[in-house]
């Protein structure tokens, strides 16, 4: 009697051409009498993943206010460059330490694949502070239609080779090319930017301590901690959930005891769930998203984005802008990262850092 009427209500009265069509709960019903269906309905995680596409945003005159911002700039500029400095100057004499005692230095490599500006733009700048710093640096670069097995085949070079501590594969890769796949093959202990399943995965565990935490979310961890934020117990909003930055930044804010909201291109009212943070992250990739009202005032902004804009004028043909509407931003916020200058010198500087703590591991260099 039970399951007629679980079966009656389960059916809805939705017809497309004339056809009634079950519902979840009727197919579910269903399912209990087939013995060749799978035990759990539920389908796989991989299968509910859909790509995070950001509808366009607003132009600045047809944006509704919702705070009356200052016609002045309220915030003070997080100098992420100045701070980079004085880590790198503590590295560069680390590792001519380690010159002068053991006649080794770090190594770090790269695959880079593609043309992609932002990338090319962290890719140019990481060789260079490699240089400053002493560290010895290597690079592999394949065009966009390279097949997987040549990006493979750079990778188990580098896993393979002792003077080389650091293995840095740039993202995000073509679409073409099976990155989890790919990222599994690098070695763990050469793992610098911290996207191997078992570096994420002791971040996300409390108790246990990756060898590597990722370099752009450590930054910004970095930045906050330098410029006197207290994380412990505030409401922390990350926009953009990415496994490069978003994932293991909302991770890391969580283990600092942060309260944490993840904004992604599926979220309702995003504005409403970011005014109310203390802290806000944003890594979504869109020039300009992140308006003055979706603010809280005071709050702390962090600008991870690094969209290319086109611009003539400037040497590479192109300037950089961030997620943040930093015209509006600086007269409702109390702290703000600019672009560039911001997260990206810090994101190298924390590359470095785990580059150098992976070759005093493998030296055994104290």
């Amino acid at each position: 009697m039970m399951l007629r009427v679980a079966v009656s209500l389960a059916w809805q009265k939705k017809r497309v051409g004339g056809m009634r069509m079950p519902s979840t709960a009727a197919r579910a019903v269903h399912a209990l009498k087939d013995e060749n269906c799978p035990i759990l309905i539920s389908p796989s995680l991989v299968s509910l993943d859909l790509p995070d596409i950001w509808a366009s945003n607003p132009t600045p005159h047809d944006f509704p206010s919702a705070h009356k911002c200052s016609n002045e700039q309220n915030a003070a500029i997080i100098d992420g460059k100045s701070m980079a400095e004085e880590i790198m100057s503590r590295i560069a004499f680390e590792v001519k330490r380690m010159k002068e005692s053991i006649g080794k230095v770090p190594g770090l490599a790269v695959i880079m694949v593609g043309q992609r500006r932002d990338s090319q733009t962290y890719v140019r700048n990481k060789i260079k502070a490699c240089e400053e710093a002493g560290i010895k640096s290597m690079m592999t670069e394949l065009p966009d239609d390279c097949k997987e097995d040549e990006v493979l085949n750079a990778l188990s070079r580098f896993n393979e080779d002792p003077s080389v501590h650091g293995i840095l594969v740039q993202l995000p890769l073509p679409q073409h090319l099976d990155e989890a796949k790919i990222l599994d093959v690098l070695s763990l202990e050469k793992d610098v930017d911290g996207f191997h399943p078992l570096n994420l995965g002791n971040l996300a565990l409390r108790g246990r301590e990756p060898l590597f935490i990722p370099c752009t979310p450590k930054g910004c961890i970095e930045l906050l901690i330098r410029s006197g934020v207290e994380i412990m117990g505030k409401r922390a909003v990350v926009i953009g959930r990415s496994n490069i930055v978003g994932l293991p930044t909302s991770l890391l804010l969580q283990r600092h005891h942060a309260t944490v909201s993840i904004i992604h291109a599926f979220t309702k009212n995003p504005e409403l769930i970011t005014c109310e943070a203390d802290i806000v992250i944003t890594a979504a990739g869109v020039p300009n998203l992140v308006r003055g009202n979706w603010l809280k005032p005071g709050a702390v902004v962090i600008d991870v984005g690094t969209n290319p804009i086109e611009d003539p004028s400037c040497e590479h043909g192109y300037r950089l802008r961030g997620d943040v509407f930093y015209e509006e931003a600086v007269r409702v916020a109390s702290l703000i990262t600019p672009v560039p200058g911001g997260v990206g010198p810090m994101t190298i500087a924390m590359l470095l850092s785990n580059t150098l703590d992976s070759a005093k591991r493998a030296y055994d260099f104290t």
